[in-house]
């Protein structure tokens, strides 16, 4: 993006946006994928937009998250603020990081952008499902139920993609 493109864009995000909001998009941190991750998870947004969410655990800790998304520069920041949040923390206390605390975190968003900390938060709790199941650990009701809520949420986008084109939703 030339600079005065991206000087226009940012002027165009300030009084929408905090300038944590800003920092986090333009300044991802924790971007990628992490090889041998103990758990993995992602969501599709409303919008259109992934989220995917990948942590290294050890001893019940999380030691390291990352992130990518397809998505807008609220995504990414987004995806940027959970995985920050949730580092060096148990896997009980990263289970209670809510879409809300996502916001706070960032300094608000515009109520248009909310759904992107739903995403980030719903990746997060699903790479969370994901490293429980897979190393046979108890998963907590409400963790189970939030996972049941996405995967029908997941189901729901399959069948209109299919209504709507006539093709299986990609894999």
């Amino acid at each position: 993006m030339n600079e005065e493109v991206e000087k226009k864009y940012i002027l165009d995000m300030v009084g929408n946006y905090s300038e944590t909001v800003i920092d986090h998009a333009r300044n991802p941190r924790n971007v990628g994928n992490i090889a041998k991750c103990d758990g993995f998870g992602q969501d599709e947004g409303e919008c259109g937009d992934t989220l995917a969410v990948w942590l290294s655990v050890d001893k019940n800790r999380i030691t390291n998250a990352t992130f990518w998304t397809d998505g807008c520069g609220t995504s990414i920041a987004c995806g940027s603020m959970v995985t920050e949040m949730a580092k060096g923390k148990t896997i009980d206390e990263a289970l209670k990081i809510s879409q809300k605390e996502i916001v706070d975190s960032l300094g608000g968003l515009p109520p248009v952008k909310i759904h992107c900390s739903v995403l980030a938060a719903d990746a997060l709790s699903e790479a969370i499902y994901n490293y429980l199941k897979k190393n046979k650990k108890t998963i907590p009701a409400e963790l189970e139920k939030r996972h049941r809520r996405i995967e029908k949420e997941r189901q729901m986008v399959e069948e209109k993609y299919h209504d709507w084109t006539g093709k299986q939703f990609p894999s």
